[in-house]
């Protein structure tokens, strides 16, 4: 994660990239400590990144994946 921008997650992009930076989640690792703090809970992740972002369920879907995958390797 160091310090990837957050546009860089899958299913985020320049547009919710944006969205998320201006709610200060500037980075990769923010968002990768929401995920946490939300216990790694997929239903709670995708309520949290429609609330935060407006992000479409394939997007909140796509950003969750590769979080979860990410932590299953490193954590």
């Amino acid at each position: 994660m160091k310090e990837k921008s957050v546009k860089e997650l899958a299913g985020i992009g320049l547009v919710l990239g944006g969205r998320l930076e201006e709610k200060g989640f500037c980075k990769a690792k923010d968002v990768l400590g929401q995920f946490l703090l939300l216990k790694q809970d997929k239903a709670a992740f995708k309520c949290w990144m429609r609330q935060a972002c407006y992000a479409g369920n394939r997007q909140s879907e796509d950003c969750y994946r590769c979080l979860r995958e990410w932590c299953d390797a490193f954590l």
